[in-house]
Parts: structure tokens; C-alpha cells; sequence
């Protein structure tokens, strides 16, 4: 099986999706399963991994709504106050729902770059294992050093890097980034997301080559029995098509390919192959 394992679904409205910018108008409309399904056929990917845009339950409840009626999606990575003193009671109620697979923070948006390791998101975090829960690291760099404490103080939570934590791809910056992505593929826990990067290169004028001394560390300091394929779609539309993001990982991934674009996630998410 052939997976997908990062991309949104969204019906579009100005004040919840207000990170949609002027400069990202193409974004600026529903996107649904029956808008990703040509996509995922031309590329031939089975099944995708639903994630959410927008913190909120009912985006969470929507998502696992879209899973149950579409087959090709395989799971939801959702969203829950995890810093909120009724955590146990959320993960309770959402560990009836099966095609949940984990939550995600926007953690990028915190002012706080330490906000992943404050005692109240850190006690939300402890609670996961228990139920079988996934957490999806987002992040900028500027947020590694948070990420690997994170990682670090929870050894048997799995937990999976989104974007490879967002390089500064447009200024060429690396050094940093790189020694903190050494550090944090140490830990086994941890995996990394080959998704995000059309987007943090400049949009309209990327090539393939801009990409490649990101890839080779991730490549180098995970190797590819942690890591997995993400279109990003929709938002990867603001640079790329969903074949180029595909094609740019399957060109660069010359070995483990059935690892990167399906068992690794399935392996990660638990999901049935």
C-alpha cells in the first residue's frame, strides 16, 4: 500500500482559514477527497493520512467524518487542547473513534519557542502513549531545540517531525538546522516527514538541486526505516503540482522506496496494510 502520509482537507471560510493569505489566494476554496482522488490515481498512491489545518475539534470530528465515507483516506492526525486540565477526558472520547491516529499542535504559530516543553503541553503529552497516540512535531527551526527536550523526555511516544521542520530553504541557511535534525534522529522515537519543502523554497523558481543537501542529511541521519512521503496538497499547490512534490521525492529516493511511501507510515500510524 502506497501511502500518503501528510496532506488537509477544508471547506473553505475567510475567518477560520485566516492563515490563507492574499499571496496564497489559490488556497482560497474547498478542498475535499473528491478533489485529492485524481491526484493520488495519476500519482499511484492508495490511501493518504487526512492532518489538521485548524485547531479545533470540530475540524477533528469533520476530518474523521471525510475518513469514514472515503476509503482513501486511512487516518486522521487531529487536533486536541492538549495543555487544557481536561486532557484524559478529550483522549478518552476520541479514542473511540478508530481512524484516529494522533494529534498535532500548531506549535509554529506559539510565540513561545519553548512552548512544546511547558509543564502544562508537556502533562497532555505524557497522556498519549496510554491511548496509542501519534504526535506530529510542527515547527521552525528556530522551535528544534524545544523539540529535541521534547522527544528526549518521552522515549516510547512516537513522534514525527512534519516538514522536516521547515529549513530555511530560501536563504540557504543549514548549519543550525542540520545539527539539531542529527540530534533528534538519534532519539528511535522520532521520524520525519518528506513534505513541505516546494514551500519553503521560493515558490516559482525551485529546483530540484535546492533541496538536495536537506535531503541528503535527512537521508543520511534517519535513513529510510523513519522516513515517510507528504504531498502537503493543497497547500503545496501554492508552488507545485501533487506529481512534482511526488516525483521530487521518488527521484531522490533511489532506494527504500516501498519503506518511505508506504510501510513507514502505515508502521507509524498503525495502520492495516
Amino acid at each position: 500500500m502506497r501511502i500518503d502520509a501528510h496532506q488537509h482537507f477544508w471547506r473553505y471560510h475567510p475567518s477560520r482559514h485566516s492563515w490563507i493569505t492574499e499571496e496564497m489566494s489559490v488556497l482560497k476554496r474547498d478542498f475535499l477527497p473528491e478533489h485529492l482522488l485524481p491526484e493520488l490515481l495519476e500519482a499511484k498512491i492508495d490511501r493518504s493520512i487526512a492532518v489538521q489545518a485548524v485547531p479545533s475539534e470540530d475540524e477533528t470530528l469533520f476530518l474523521l467524518d471525510l475518513c469514514q465515507a472515503h476509503p482513501e483516506v486511512a487516518g486522521v492526525v487531529g487536533w486536541t487542547a492538549l495543555a487544557s486540565p481536561e486532557v484524559e477526558r478529550r483522549l478518552e472520547f476520541f479514542s473511540r473513534f478508530g481512524p484516529l491516529r494522533g494529534f498535532r499542535h500548531i506549535a509554529q504559530s506559539e510565540p513561545d519557542d519553548f512552548f512544546l516543553v511547558r509543564p502544562d503541553f508537556l502533562r497532555g503529552i505524557s497522556k498519549l502513549e496510554s491511548f496509542g497516540f501519534t504526535y506530529d512535531i510542527l515547527i521552525y527551526p528556530r522551535q528544534l531545540p524545544a523539540a529535541l527536550e521534547l522527544v528526549t523526555r518521552f522515549p516510547n511516544q512516537r513522534f514525527v517531525i512534519d516538514h522536516m521542520a521547515k529549513p530555511l530553504i530560501r536563504s540557504g541557511e543549514f548549519d543550525r538546522w542540520a545539527a539539531y535534525m542529527r540530534k533528534i534522529a538519534e532519539r528511535e522515537n522520532t521520524f520525519c516527514k518528506l513534505s513541505g519543502l516546494v514551500t519553503e523554497a521560493r515558490w516559482n523558481r525551485w529546483r530540484s538541486s535546492d533541496f538536495t543537501p536537506y535531503l541528503d542529511l535527512i537521508f543520511q541521519a534517519f535513513g529510510t526505516s523513519r522516513l515517510m512521503f507528504g504531498s502537503d496538497w493543497p497547500v503545496c499547490l501554492l508552488a507545485a503540482s501533487y506529481r512534482q512534490v511526488h516525483d521530487l521525492i521518488a527521484d531522490y529516493a533511489c532506494s527504500g522506496q516501498d519503506r518511505i511511501f508506504g510501510e513507514n507510515a502505515a508502521r507509524f500510524y498503525g495502520l492495516a496494510t
